[in-house]
């Protein structure tokens, strides 16, 4: 597990324009990690990097802001995704037999919860958290998108999910993101 996320560039002002991401004027890039030595290391270099190429996007870096995760003290925490959360079944059929190895599952599909639920409580684990994490909920699900990765394609839906865990839990998940693949951009949370 790669214990860093990040979001897309967001443009506010930007033109929309149907079929591709819109691009221009000022913005900003999301990265996070649960490990405040990664966030820390990526500030010092970013402070010092006055240009990052972003898929052909020249994206000039003005400023560099650390933010804090939220506090959670009530141990519930409502996250929503603004990047698709990808997440990998069984890729067993009906008879229980295996179909396939890349069994991307969907928000509204029997085997999400649980193995979102698994997920969580892994990424616990892996950082040394308190891995009591439930999901509670999946309050909002987003529609299905896929993007070309590598030499394949990973699908998956942006979501809402209300947690109850640790507030140290729900922080380090809030600056990692849901589900796999948050090193490709995939799970990323709205702050």
């Amino acid at each position: 597990m790669a214990p860093f996320g990040f979001g897309s560039p967001v443009f506010p002002q930007a033109r929309r324009v149907k079929g591709r991401y819109a691009v221009g004027g000022r913005g900003y890039l999301e990265l996070g990690s649960p490990l405040f030595a990664v966030v820390e290391a990526w500030a010092k270099i970013l402070t010092k990097t006055p240009l990052i190429d972003w898929g052909g996007a020249a994206l000039h870096v003005e400023s560099v802001d650390l933010v804090d995760p939220p506090a959670f003290g009530d141990g519930i925490g409502v996250l929503r995704t603004v990047t698709p959360v990808v997440m990998k079944g069984s890729g067993r059929g009906p008879d229980g037999l295996r179909t396939t190895r890349q069994a991307f599952l969907l928000p509204w599909e029997p085997e999400f919860p649980g193995y979102l639920a698994q997920s969580l409580q892994r990424k616990a684990e892996t950082i040394g958290v308190d891995p009591d994490v439930t999901l509670e909920q999946i309050i909002w699900m987003g529609a299905k998108r896929s993007f070309d990765v590598g030499d394949g394609k990973k699908i998956g839906a942006p979501v809402e999910v209300r947690l109850r865990g640790a507030p140290e839990t729900l922080g380090m998940l809030w600056s990692w993101g849901l589900g796999q693949a948050n090193s490709a951009g995939f799970g990323w949370i709205a702050s």
